[in-house]
């Protein structure tokens, strides 16, 4: 008696921390719930997914795993989640870019932004950066240094990015068009492996969430010139931003959790009751924050106000300014 009392006393809790009602929490429990993550083991989007499970699993599901299916820039993942069953044992954690930048950067998607996919909660903001590595000689510390030094050396004036058409691909491909410069793109299957090849000298250069950096920044292996958001970044406050260095470009990208597009409201409703209250912990804020992430729920609405608000903004300067995803 005392176990159940217990139960309904910390259902009750959670359901009205999260503004929820209880029947929210009532249902049955899982057995087994997957978190998905559309990038390899090693990335930021590994690191939060795994943290997201850690934090859900004993209470919306018995075990919670994460399942990696990197591949296409995160267009797997979305198009794994689409399939999985809509009973809330499948949810995908991603980065905005799939949903609010992809539909207008290529061609055609496996899977519609807005319909396939149903918003449960916001997760965090982070900042993208552009660094460099041991191919680029120590004299070049700024993005004017660079875009010098990569017009003499033609040949390695290269970098990286987590996936054709994403965010960081597009930061770059803006400052391109900006400068006139003619930085070559070189797509992986998410931001380990570039890392990587930017520790190896294989590339020049990276453009890719700043938490993938901060391993590598005291040793010096790793150098940042700059950062993509409106302020210098707390993780990195001795880095400028790209406007700060004349060029207007300011973005900050989010990630987001989301179920099947057709996950009833009640399996929304369950999910996000145990999410935000998960989101809040702070051993969570913290381990997040060593790899650039600052943490931030919300409710399904307003993931989904948000969603479309960005879609509409990125198809606007999209067109603008003419990208693509072999831009």
């Amino acid at each position: 008696m005392s176990n159940r009392r217990t139960f309904i006393t910390q259902t009750a809790a959670l359901a009205a921390g999260a503004g929820l009602p209880l029947s929210a929490l009532a249902q049955a429990n899982l057995e087994l719930a997957k978190v998905i993550c559309g990038f390899p083991p090693g990335g930021t989007s590994d690191a939060m997914s795994r943290r997201i499970a850690d934090k859900l699993r004993g209470g919306y599901a018995t075990n919670v795993v994460v399942e990696n299916k990197p591949g296409a820039g995160g267009q797997i993942g979305v198009t794994t989640l689409r399939d999985s069953p809509a009973d809330g044992s499948s949810m995908l954690l991603t980065p905005s870019s799939m949903l609010s930048i992809y539909p207008f950067v290529y061609k055609s998607l496996p899977y519609k932004p807005l319909e396939d996919v149903q918003p449960v909660s916001l997760a965090c903001y982070f900042n993208h950066a552009f660094g460099v590595g041991p191919a680029v000689p120590e004299s070049v510390k700024t993005i004017k240094d660079f875009l010098a030094w990569a017009k003499a050396n033609p040949t390695k004036a290269n970098y990286g990015s987590p996936g054709a058409g994403s965010m960081p691909h597009l930061i770059v491909g803006l400052l391109n068009k900006l400068t006139g410069s003619d930085l070559k793109h070189i797509p992986y299957r998410g931001s380990a492996p570039g890392i990587q090849d930017l520790l190896g000298g294989q590339i020049s250069a990276m453009s890719s969430p700043v938490g993938d950096y901060l391993p590598y920044l005291k040793s010096g292996r790793l150098r940042l010139l700059a950062i993509s958001g409106t302020n210098r970044s707390p993780f990195v406050p001795d880095v400028p931003t790209y406007r700060q260095q004349g060029y207007p470009i300011t973005v900050r990208e989010w990630y987001g959790v989301f179920l099947p597009g057709k996950a009833s409201p009640a399996v929304v409703s369950r999910a996000a009751a145990y999410l935000q209250p998960a989101l809040a912990q702070p051993d969570l804020i913290s381990s997040m924050a060593q790899v650039g992430m600052e943490v931030q729920s919300s409710s399904p609405q307003v993931l989904g106000d948000l969603l479309r608000a960005d879609a509409e903004e990125w198809r606007r300067l999209i067109k603008q300014i003419g990208f693509t995803a072999e831009s």
